[in-house]
This record gives C-alpha cells, sequence and structure tokens, in this order.
C-alpha cells in the first residue's frame, strides 16, 4: 500500500511529518499503539488516515469540549459528513436523532464523562469498533499534569467494548505517565513512539522582571515588539480580562480573552476568531490552546509561572507549527512560584475538609451523598477541581467498606498528590533560575541529550530579537527593551497614559 497516496488523497500532504508514518503503519499492522509527539507535530492524523484505511467506526475520547468541537469542524471542512461530537452539550432531542443513526458514523467524538453513561455505553457495543483512541493520555495518569478522574475508567469501558485495537496520544508523558497510561488502558502488548520534546523552531526566553507592575509594563513592550498573532498565559481569569482590555486601549484593538468562566458559545467565536485571523492575542487561561490548529502562532508569553514543565511544554509548542520560527516567554519576577503553590492546594481537596465530609455525613456517604452534591460541595467549599476528585472517590465506596479506614486511605492519597505537585513546582522553579541553556534544562528533564547548537537557542545562548518584532512602519531597529519609550511615544501621541 503506497500510504503517500493516501496521505494525498484524505488530507493533501505529500509527505508524512516526523514519526507519522511508522505509527500509521504499525496501526494497519494490528497493534496497539502509545504514541508521544510534540505538540503540532500532527498526532490527530496518526489516527485519521488509517481509519479510513479500516473497516469499522473509530472512537475518539476527547478530554475538553473545545477540542472536540475543533476536531469535528476541521473534519466537517475537509468534507467529512461522517464525524459527531457525543458531549453534555447535545439537547435531548439531538441526542436522540444521534444515537438513532449511531451506525452511520465513522468518527464519533465523545467525553469521558459521556463514557460513564451505561446506556451510551450501550449502544457503543452494538458498534464494530476498529480503533479506539485516547487523545491527551497523560490525563489518565494521576501524576499527569492534566489527570482526570475519569480517564482512570477507560481501561474498564475499552474492556465493555472488547478490548478493541488502541492508541493513546499525547504530547507530554515522562515514563512514569507513560507506564500508567498503558496500565490503565490494559493494554497487554502495544508498540511505544517516543518523539523529542524538542521543537528547535521556538526560542525560550526566561524575563527576570523586579514585580508584578514591571512585569505588566514589559508584557505591553512585548506585545508591541512582537510580530503576531500570539497567546498570553495566566493563572487568573480576572487578570486575563483585564489584560486583554489594557491591551485594547493601548493599540491592540484586536485582543481578547479566554477562559472556563465564558459560556459555551463565546468560547467557541473567540477561538473560531482566532483561528480565521480576526484577532492577533488571546489573553488565556489553560483552558485555551488544546487541539487549536493555528499554524502561524508566533509568540507565546507566560504572564504567571505554569505548575510543572510539562504543561508549560505543551503551551509554548502552540507556536510555531509552521516550522517558522517562533519566540516563547516567561515572565518571573521573585516568589512568583506562590500562585503555583495555592493553585495546586485548591486542585485537592485539604485534610480538614475530607475529615468534616466523613464527620458530618457519615454512613450517608454510602447511599445518599449524589443526592446532596451540590450542597455538600457548597457546604464544604470544594473547588471544581477539588470535588470531581473527591465525587470520584465517593462513587467508589461500597457498604462492605470501613468508612474510617478510607477516610484514611483517601486523606493518604490527597497528601501524596500533593507532594507530587509540590515537586513539579520546584522542578520547574529550579529551571528558571538556571543559568544553564533553557532548551537543554528541557530537554534533560525529559531524558533527552541536546544534541548540536541551534540558532537564537534561549536568552542564554543568545538571541536576535529582531528577527521576530513586528514590522513597522518606520523599520526602527530596537530591542526589547529600548522599545519601553517608543512605546510611551506612542501612547502619549494618542492620548493614552503609559501607566494606565
Amino acid at each position: 500500500m503506497m500510504l503517500e497516496y493516501e496521505l494525498k488523497t484524505h488530507f493533501g500532504y505529500n509527505q508524512f511529518k516526523m514519526g507519522q508514518k511508522e505509527i500509521v503503519e504499525a496501526l494497519l499492522n494490528g497493534k496497539n499503539v502509545l504514541a508521544m509527539l510534540p505538540t503540532g507535530t500532527g498526532k490527530s492524523l496518526c489516527y485519521q488516515l488509517p481509519a479510513y484505511l479500516m473497516e469499522g467506526v473509530v472512537v475518539v475520547v476527547t478530554p475538553l469540549l473545545s477540542l472536540m468541537q475543533d476536531q469535528v469542524e476541521q473534519m466537517m471542512s475537509r468534507g467529512e459528513k461522517r464525524v459527531v461530537a457525543i458531549n453534555s452539550f447535545l439537547d435531548r432531542e439531538t441526542r436522540g436523532r444521534v444515537f438513532g443513526r449511531l451506525h452511520t458514523y465513522k468518527f464519533i467524538y465523545i467525553s469521558p464523562e459521556m463514557l460513564m453513561n451505561e446506556f451510551v455505553v450501550t449502544k457503543l457495543k452494538k458498534l464494530v469498533i476498529s480503533l479506539f483512541v485516547v487523545d491527551e493520555a497523560h490525563c489518565i495518569s494521576q501524576w499527569g499534569y492534566d489527570f482526570r478522574p475519569d480517564y482512570l475508567k477507560l481501561g474498564d469501558v475499552r474492556e465493555s467494548l472488547g478490548s478493541p485495537q488502541t492508541i493513546a496520544l499525547t504530547a507530554t508523558a515522562d515514563q512514569e505517565v507513560r507506564s500508567d497510561i498503558v496500565r490503565t488502558l490494559k493494554l497487554d502488548k502495544w508498540e511505544e513512539f517516543v518523539s523529542s520534546v524538542d521543537r528547535p523552531n521556538i526560542k525560550m526566553v526566561v524575563d527576570y522582571v523586579y514585580d508584578t507592575k514591571e512585569k505588566l509594563d514589559r508584557l505591553l513592550e512585548w506585545v508591541s515588539f512582537l510580530q503576531g498573532p500570539g497567546i498570553i498565559y495566566f493563572s487568573s481569569k480576572k487578570l486575563a480580562e483585564e489584560v486583554a482590555v489594557i491591551l485594547r486601549d493601548s493599540g491592540v484593538p484586536r485582543a481578547m480573552a479566554y477562559h472556563g468562566g465564558l459560556d459555551q458559545e463565546s468560547r467557541i467565536l473567540i477561538q473560531q476568531q482566532f483561528i480565521k485571523g480576526q484577532l492577533d492575542v488571546i489573553c488565556a487561561t489553560s483552558a485555551f490552546g488544546m487541539g487549536i490548529n493555528k499554524e502561524n502562532v508566533r509568540f507565546v508569553i507566560h504572564f504567571h509561572m505554569p505548575l510543572q514543565l510539562e504543561s508549560y511544554l505543551q503551551e509554548i509548542g502552540r507556536a510555531g507549527r509552521d516550522g517558522e520560527n517562533s519566540i516563547s516567554i516567561l515572565l518571573y519576577s521573585p516568589h512568583d512560584e506562590q500562585l503555583p503553590y495555592q493553585l495546586a492546594e485548591g486542585e485537592l481537596p485539604t485534610e480538614y475538609q475530607i475529615s468534616w465530609l466523613f464527620r458530618h455525613f457519615g454512613d450517608q456517604l454510602l447511599y445518599e451523598w449524589e443526592e446532596m452534591e451540590e450542597s455538600i460541595q457548597q457546604m464544604g467549599g470544594f473547588t471544581e477541581t477539588s470535588w470531581r476528585l473527591t465525587r470520584d472517590f465517593l462513587r467508589s465506596l461500597t457498604n462492605s467498606m470501613d468508612l474510617i479506614i478510607e477516610k484514611e486511605r483517601f486523606i493518604e492519597y490527597v497528601n501524596t498528590r500533593k507532594k507530587h505537585k509540590r515537586k513539579k513546582i520546584v522542578e520547574i522553579l529550579n529551571w528558571i533560575q538556571s543559568k544553564e541553556c533553557k532548551r537543554k534544562g528541557v530537554l534533560s528533564y525529559f531524558g533527552e541529550v541536546s544534541h548540536g547548537t541551534v540558532d537564537d537557542c534561549c536568552h542564554v545562548c543568545g538571541i536576535v530579537y529582531d528577527r521576530y518584532k513586528t514590522k513597522c512602519s518606520d523599520e526602527v531597529e530596537f530591542t526589547p527593551f529600548q522599545w519601553k519609550e517608543y512605546l510611551r511615544g506612542l501612547l502619549t501621541k494618542s492620548g493614552t497614559s503609559y501607566e494606565k
């Protein structure tokens, strides 16, 4: 079989990207596959192309609704009509229509939460499933940076569907996480494809500033200096909104905020406007970017310190998917690590909350907690993320269990998770503060060795910043650190205060 011919026929490409062909061949040879490919290297094609050459239905498990929507729309834009997304946003009428003609679809994208529904699984059992795809598979592992409890049950779901051939895909996962993925999915035999995490065309900069005010000033400098489009990541929804307003007031009119607090329609609209070039800058939380197919993002800036190197690498990987040079900038001021520590704590229930839960409700947790779920979450002060984990634990309880023992087991599990999260924060903090080559530090973290030199590698090795600047009518040659006075002049002319 000439795979290049099939590639051209179905996708219009003349050749595979690195790693794609080997994965496609393994799937066509009936192998289960675990593949780690860097962000932007075409993971979706690795299962979509084999799907066209295999009989039966392809079930794709995807963690984010925005990612699912984007994948489905991309396929439809290529003329594929046999694709559907099954998630909580389907109304009753649409859901009934979809399940009534489920056998007519070739690609079924589905959220892990929907696979916990017995009705849904029963419907899927009636289909011939040729391929079971787990996208963003690092979500399976409790040690992954985006752990999702519902992913832990995918191995059982896979078995109930007859253990179909499976491919698990991720962009960043160390050996411990990859082992978790294989074990959870219950893969007896598999082939593993692990590509380098390095993206040489993305240049790494850590910009050290004194405090938050200087950080905001520097952010405005960078956005004015750099060629777009670009993404700015924040850990705060409120600050993402505020900075988007500041950017629009400061001469960047096509800037918008994107975060999980927006309604679904607004998120999809902003996402599509950015993809189609109607927006230049997105001020986003980590909810934005996963699966976004925009090739020409030229910069990614982190206003807040990420919680781990894995998510940092995932997010900067949204730049330069076209292979052209792009730049990533992490703004760091002293004690920035305090916010990640707070966020990590908020993602998990506290020992006090767990003790309160068992003391206050006792045996009711065995058979009545679901009826009181909303009030328990509010009374106990659980965050959305910490309650998701708590809810999953409560679902595992049975009448035969000793609640005192189970409470201690849950506390021990949560404390282990917190320790692991703190370790990840220390690791990225050490990387930020290190004076060694930033690329070398990232590769070393993932067990790779740096080979050769990269042009404009990082701020330690040296970067010619003018290569990444926006095109100005006067063609003035400024470095980012000379740009401040030029920006101040522009704002003064427009009647806008630079200090605003």
